[in-house]
């Protein structure tokens, strides 16, 4: 499997919806087993909601906070973050040119 991160960037944004209305932030790169991977490039907040599976993300563009179960923290370019699966997560007062590798993987509700 692969991608570019040029192909990636073609689908984002992606089709309007009542939580995205200005098209989904995020494309999926591939997926294999309970794995896939995506890139994530948000645009002034972050409506994402908690996941089903563990989540981890790398900071590859820009910086900002995440808030992690109500925990705060900063983040920039090479940070790598935990996410467990059902736990309530989003980025906050992030740069412009904020972007993540998202990688979800295991059973629903973590391991």
């Amino acid at each position: 499997m692969h991608v570019t991160l040029a192909e990636l960037l073609a689908q984002i944004p992606g089709i309007p919806s009542a939580e995205w209305p200005d098209g989904e932030r995020y494309a999926e790169a591939f997926r294999h087993g309970s794995m896939s991977v995506g890139y994530y490039a948000p645009v002034g907040d972050d409506p994402q909601r908690p996941h089903d599976q563990d989540e981890i993300y790398i900071v590859h563009g820009g910086e900002g906070e995440i808030v992690i179960a109500g925990e705060r923290r900063a983040v920039s370019v090479g940070d790598v973050l935990f996410v467990g699966a059902g736990v309530l997560h989003r980025f906050e007062n992030f740069t412009p040119d904020f972007r993540a590798w998202a990688v979800f993987w295991g059973p629903p509700g973590g391991e």
